[in-house]
């Protein structure tokens, strides 16, 4: 048998070279571990029963948007002024037409990712007005820090899809924020990403740009980014965000339709009864997109947590939102369609045991519920108010973990290790025999951010916390990351429809 310490120093030697190498990008997770269905067919059918009563007899209230209730009335729903009142199944027959898998297109085609089946894709934090680091601590975000998130993303082993708006550039006037932050997800990486409209005229800017980025016919068949589309629980939609949801729709763009349901605000107290209700939600609002434009694609979202009936705070990572995150995959794959939910979400102000916790205790479930697109995987803090930094580059790491977990146990001869077992026999140990010589390198996930060091040496080497570790990781990250370049003219083009369009808009956001 060979020196046992060559493996543990060789380790050591493998190690510091990962830390000077760049990381590598992984593709999106193809999941070999089948989902967790938490709920028995009985209780599923049940929410599916309630679910539908309340959009037969209670409905569902659109608001400020005749063109969508023209549909529904069109479509067969019994509209009632602004309500609509939706027959039981009319929803799900509607439905039939939609994808239950579809690819989204990156500029890079190595960065597409597709939704649906056995597909996982981790999506960073979306919408924070601020963000935090330990240099500079809590502020209002920033056009540059934005730019400092999508190109984390950018770089970021594990995050496969830029998402929505890591943080809000409180800089910019937020009628003609939305142009900045798609040209800067457009520009400072390759990889797909979503929208983040909140008019039907923001819609529109986003399609025109990435008309002018990939080509007007290109999106007529591939659909390039996608719009996030917010219910206002419970039971009602506003007209700026159906108008935005027609547009994405009728472009043949990706629509996620999103309730967000905090236990005993927007949604009853019990997760039953929460989820028939956001089943309910999500029905019209998908259902809608078929009404415009069948095959068009669209994912079953849901934003889930409760309040602490002490505080009215939101709470994140409890055992009711963990119920309704693994409901909400389960509803999904019975309607034969891509699911989004989860992330490492957390109430905590700064990244301590508490932020570890409750994102652990989402995103783990996130993983083995299935979902297919993991929103708010990396930088949560503070009930999603703020996105940090270094939380961000830990997310980011335990996303990398996710991603290993998910290609379940190996059971090639490898990883039987029979030979391995044999050269060794009993009472010895496996530091030194062939098989970890050859496997040690790639045998364990070794993660960017933890200590696994003895106590001495890590006192030696600063005694650094996580927190701390993850402060010098993301800059190194920002250091190291390559712009992936852009057709100069197309870059040229966006920026000239930008200007254009900032002139013609108030700083104030309007219906337009």
């Amino acid at each position: 048998m060979s020196d046992p310490a060559i493996p543990i120093r060789r380790a050591r030697e493998s190690r510091r070279a990962r830390a000077r190498a760049p990381a590598q990008k992984y593709p999106y997770i193809r999941r070999r571990l089948p989902p967790v269905d938490l709920l028995s067919s009985e209780a599923i059918e049940i929410i599916e029963a309630n679910a539908e009563t309340i959009l037969e007899e209670i409905g569902i209230e659109l608001r400020r948007d005749p063109e969508s209730l023209r549909l529904w009335r069109q479509a067969g729903a019994d509209v009632k002024g602004e309500r609509v009142h939706i027959p039981r199944g009319l929803a799900r027959h509607l439905l039939l037409s939609a994808p239950s898998v579809f690819t989204l297109f990156a500029r890079n085609p190595e960065r597409n990712v597709r939704f649906g089946g056995e597909a996982t894709v981790f999506s960073p934090v979306g919408g924070p007005p601020f963000v935090s680091d330990l240099d500079r601590g809590r502020r209002y975000g920033t056009l540059e820090d934005l730019h400092n998130f999508i190109k984390l993303a950018h770089m970021a082993p594990a995050i496969h899809f830029s998402g929505g708006s890591m943080c809000e550039p409180m800089e910019i006037p937020p009628g003609k924020r939305h142009l900045d932050v798609q040209y800067a997800f457009f520009r400072y990486s390759d990889q797909g990403c979503e929208a983040t409209p909140e008019t039907e005229g923001h819609a529109a800017d986003a399609i025109a740009l990435a008309q002018i980025l990939f080509g007007e016919d290109y999106l007529q068949t591939h659909p390039v980014v996608l719009g996030n589309i917010n219910s206002n629980s419970p039971l009602v939609y506003d007209g700026r965000m159906l108008g935005a949801l027609r547009r994405f729709a009728s472009h043949n763009q990706g629509t996620i339709v999103v309730p967000a349901m905090l236990a005993g605000a927007m949604g009853p107290v019990t997760p039953a009864g929460c989820m028939a209700e956001l089943l309910a939600e999500t029905l019209c609002g998908m259902a809608l997109t078929q009404i415009v434009r069948p095959g068009s694609p669209v994912i079953f979202g849901s934003f889930v947590g409760a309040i602490s009936m002490r505080t009215g705070a939101p709470t994140f990572g409890t055992p009711e939102a963990t119920q309704m995150i693994f409901a909400t995959a389960q509803l999904a794959r019975r309607l034969r369609l891509p699911c989004r939910s989860g992330g490492s979400l957390c109430s905590s102000k700064v990244v301590d045991a508490q932020a570890g916790y409750e994102s652990a205790n989402t995103l783990l479930p996130t993983l083995l519920a299935g979902v297919n697109l993991v929103t708010h995987a990396a930088g949560w803090l503070e009930g999603g108010l703020v996105a940090s930094y270094e939380k961000f580059v830990m997310d980011a790491d335990q996303c990398a973990m996710m991603q290993s977990l998910a290609q379940g146990m190996d059971l090639s001869e490898r990883g039987q290790a029979l030979d391995a077992i044999r050269e060794v026999g009993p009472g010895s140990h496996f530091l030194g025999c062939r098989h970890t010589q050859a496997n040690f390198e790639a045998a364990f996930y070794q993660s960017a951010v933890a200590d696994y060091s003895s106590y001495e040496q890590w006192s030696e080497e600063g005694r650094l916390t996580a927190e701390q570790r993850a402060n010098r990781v993301w800059k190194r990250m920002l250091a190291e990351y390559q712009d992936p370049g852009i057709d100069p003219a197309r870059d040229e083009a966006m920026l000239e429809f930008i200007a254009r369009r900032k002139a013609q808009l108030p700083d104030q956001i309007s219906e337009e």
